[in-house]
């Protein structure tokens, strides 16, 4: 067909062609998997955390003694924790909280290399839930026998012991602060991971 010659409809010719629709190039998902990331790295900086607060407070309270010096010889009198079992029981479950603290750090690596790992962190959360309640219990217990300690009780006619006893007052005091701030570290750690849950919801 030569230039300018008409097809049978009356319209000219013109060349036509074909056009190529290329998909929009998507960048990968990486916002999602980096904040899990750092939910991740900041679960396992925060067992560390808990740990040394865990350990810390045992330690302290399982080594506090203090004896008053008196001229007498046959007469001494000793305070130590072991002598109420509400302070025993505080460093029993201060310990079995360290001690799953240190058995999950490996869980906790896990999901700093799989930030995508959904069950275990399931399970971990609901561990750091029963290891909260537990610390939890055990230091507002022993909270009360320190306040007893401090201030004693004039209904009950118990007197205060820390005028005398002031090292082990001190110590079983700063026990519990160290197990408190321990109980605020589990907290974060089981927001963490039910944020990170949700974001995988």
């Amino acid at each position: 067909m030569e230039a300018g010659e008409e097809i049978e409809d009356g319209e000219p010719s013109t060349p036509t062609y074909k056009a190529h629709h290329h998909p929009p190039h998507l960048p990968p998902p990486m916002r999602s998997s980096g904040v899990s990331l750092v939910l991740s790295v900041a679960d396992l900086v925060l067992r560390f955390v808990a740990i040394g607060g865990t350990a810390g407070s045992a330690i302290a309270m399982a080594t506090t003694s203090e004896t008053l010096p008196f001229a007498a010889p046959f007469v001494r009198f000793r305070a130590e924790y072991s002598d109420l079992p509400t302070l025993m029981f505080f460093v029993v479950a201060s310990s079995v909280v360290c001690a799953y603290l240190v058995l999950s750090l490996p869980a906790s690596v896990v999901h700093v290399v799989r930030p995508g790992a959904r069950s275990s962190r399931a399970i971990l959360a609901f561990l750091d839930t029963v290891m909260l309640a537990l610390l939890t219990a055990s230091a507002s217990a022993a909270a009360a026998i320190v306040y007893l300690a401090h201030r004693g009780s004039a209904r009950a006619n118990w007197l205060g012991i820390c005028q005398q006893f002031t090292s082990f007052c001190q110590r079983i005091t700063a026990s519990l602060v160290g197990s408190f701030a321990a109980a605020v570290v589990l907290v974060a750690l089981v927001f963490l991971s039910a944020l990170s849950l949700a974001r995988r919801a």
